[in-house]
C-alpha cells in the first residue's frame, strides 16, 4: 500500500502509461549501486532518489574540491574538503528521506567488485577510470546484474545498457584497456559541465525503466551524444563471440 504522501511524491510518475503503484512498488524495493558521485554520478543520484528507489548505494572515496562543482551539482561550496559519500548522503536524504543511502569510502576495483555490486540489482558506473569499468562491468556479467554505463568526453557523451551475460558488454566494445591516452573520459582535458549532466539523467532514466519494466533500455545499443551540434545517434552493438568476459557466460 502507497501512503498518501508518495502518491502525492510520485504523482507525476503515477500518471505515466506504464508506471502505476506496482511500478513504484519495484522503484522502492530495488537496489541500484552508483559507483562514483561525480559528474555523472550527480544527477544520476538525484533522479534516483527523487524516483524513490529504496537502497542506494554511493561508492566514492575522494572529497569535494572547488574545480568539481562546475558540474558535480550533488555537492555545494560548503561541502569542500567533505568526502563525497558524506555530502551525497545528505543531499540525497534532505530531498527523499525515505530513500536509504549505503555508503562506500573507498576506492572500486577488482579486489572489491564482487562483494560490493553482489548487493544490488542495477548498477551505475559515473567513473574516470577504465580499471573501474572494467571491474564494474565484469562482476555484473559473471552475476547477471543490469550494468548501465556512460562515459563523458569533452563536449560528448555516450551510454550502453548491459544485461550481464545476455547483451553486448563494455569489453565488447574495448577488450582491453586503450593505449596511448586514448580513453573515453579525458577530465584532464576539460569537461563541458551539461554533458556529464545529460548523461547522468540518461543513466537514470535507464535504472528506472529496467526497474520498471517499461520502455526499451539500451540493450546492444550505443548510443552518442554531441551537444556542440545537438546530435543524438544510436549505433547497434553486436555481442563478441571472443570477449574475454561475456562469451564464457553463454
Amino acid at each position: 500500500m502507497m501512503r498518501d504522501d508518495e502518491r502525492q511524491r510520485y504523482a507525476r510518475h503515477l500518471m505515466l502509461d506504464g508506471l502505476d503503484a506496482a511500478s513504484y512498488a519495484s522503484i522502492r524495493d530495488s537496489k541500484v549501486l552508483v559507483i562514483g558521485a561525480g559528474g555523472l554520478g550527480s544527477p544520476a543520484l538525484y533522479y534516483l532518489a527523487a524516483a524513490g528507489v529504496g537502497t542506494i548505494g554511493v561508492v566514492d572515496h575522494d572529497r569535494v574540491e572547488l574545480s568539481n562543482l562546475q558540474r558535480q551539482v550533488l555537492h555545494t561550496t560548503a561541502d569542500l574538503g567533505r568526502l563525497k559519500t558524506g555530502s551525497a548522503a545528505e543531499h540525497l536524504t534532505a530531498l527523499n528521506p525515505d530513500v536509504r543511502i549505503a555508503p562506500y569510502t573507498e576506492v572500486f576495483g577488482a579486489h572489491n567488485a564482487e562483494e560490493i555490486v553482489s548487493a544490488f540489482d542495477v548498477v551505475i558506473t559515473a567513473v574516470d577510470t577504465i580499471p573501474a569499468r572494467f571491474a564494474a562491468n565484469d562482476a555484473c556479467v559473471r552475476q547477471g546484474k543490469v550494468l548501465i554505463e556512460a562515459a563523458v568526453n569533452h563536449f560528448s557523451g555516450q551510454a550502453i545498457t548491459i544485461r550481464g551475460g545476455e547483451t553486448a558488454c563494455y569489453r565488447c566494445l574495448f577488450p582491453v584497456a586503450p593505449i596511448g591516452g586514448e580513453v573515453p573520459y579525458a577530465p584532464d582535458k576539460g569537461i563541458f559541465g551539461p554533458i556529464a549532466g545529460i548523461m547522468g539523467v540518461i543513466q537514470a532514466a535507464e535504472a528506472l525503466k529496467v526497474l520498471a519494466g517499461v520502455g526499451e533500455p539500451l540493450f546492444n545499443r550505443l548510443l552518442s551524444v554531441d551537444v556542440r551540434d545537438m546530435s543524438f545517434a544510436v549505433t547497434p552493438v553486436e555481442r563478441d563471440p571472443s570477449c574475454p568476459v561475456c562469451s564464457a557466460a553463454v
